[in-house]
């Protein structure tokens, strides 16, 4: 059997999900969008919902933990995947 370097293609499809956020929190992506907005130089904010992806990425890519945590947790999945 041929070992290829490509284990498989992830679905990277966007996924669509819908959030509830409180209302304080929409007014504050709303303000944090608008001094985006200003320092790029640019005249009309993005809309608030833009924010969100990047804001969790960049959060889940500063988390050490969750990094270890992640890590540890494909080590386990790569060596179950090898014992079944």
């Amino acid at each position: 059997m041929t070992k290829l370097k490509l284990s498989g293609i992830p679905n990277d499809k966007p996924v669509k999900i819908t959030v509830e956020l409180p209302a304080t929190v929409f007014r504050d992506l709303q303000v944090y969008a608008t001094i985006l907005a200003q320092i790029n130089g640019e005249a009309t904010p993005p809309e608030p919902s833009k924010l969100i992806v990047p804001m969790i990425q960049r959060f889940m890519a500063s988390d050490r933990d969750f990094g270890r945590a992640k890590r540890s947790f494909a080590l386990q999945q790569t060596k179950s995947d090898s014992v079944a």
